[in-house]
């Protein structure tokens, strides 16, 4: 297992879809692993990183606060493998000695994950297969701070242009 932080939610360009870029914590030159979500997905790990509060909880935030009201901890999440251009991811969750893993979307995982705290991982054969080395910019923070308002504000942009015909099949 590589660990990874969720280094941005971007939105892909080309083709108009949010897209999660988890980077590995440790390297020289670090890859990072490139995952399309849907829109809604993305919304929620944007309210997490940007820490708005909604009038009711959102799934994500339902499913914190049953672990945290069932005394489970998310241990990590594990981004486990790419199967039909799927990727499938893993959460590992943990009350007194039971040990739980439980399959996940990895988009619900991350969202989860952002709103606990817990640690990101991929599979070492998954990264070495589609992790790519992305150019670095000094522009950026990677830590937070502006590049996360940056990306709020891209995120933004793209939720005040997205139609609801943009989903329909």
């Amino acid at each position: 297992m590589v660990e990874v932080r969720l280094s941005a939610v971007r939105v892909d360009l080309q083709s108009n879809t949010p897209v999660l870029l988890l980077t590995e914590v440790e390297g020289v030159t670090p890859r990072t692993l490139p995952i399309f979500i849907g829109a809604p997905e993305a919304t929620a790990i944007a309210f997490a990183l940007q820490g708005v509060d909604t009038p009711r909880p959102m799934t994500h935030d339902l499913v914190k606060d049953l672990l945290e009201t069932l005394d489970v901890r998310l241990e990590r999440v594990l981004i486990t493998e790419l199967r039909s251009s799927t990727y499938f991811s893993e959460l590992h969750l943990r009350r007194g000695n039971d040990v739980w893993t439980v399959s996940s979307r990895p988009s619900d995982a991350v969202a989860l994950a952002v709103r606990t705290a817990s640690p990101l991982f991929v599979a070492d054969d998954l990264i070495d297969a589609e992790g790519v080395v992305l150019p670095s910019s000094d522009d950026e923070d990677d830590e937070g701070g502006e590049n996360a308002d940056a990306l709020v504000g891209e995120f933004r942009e793209f939720l005040d242009s997205v139609r609801p015909e943009d989903f329909s099949s």
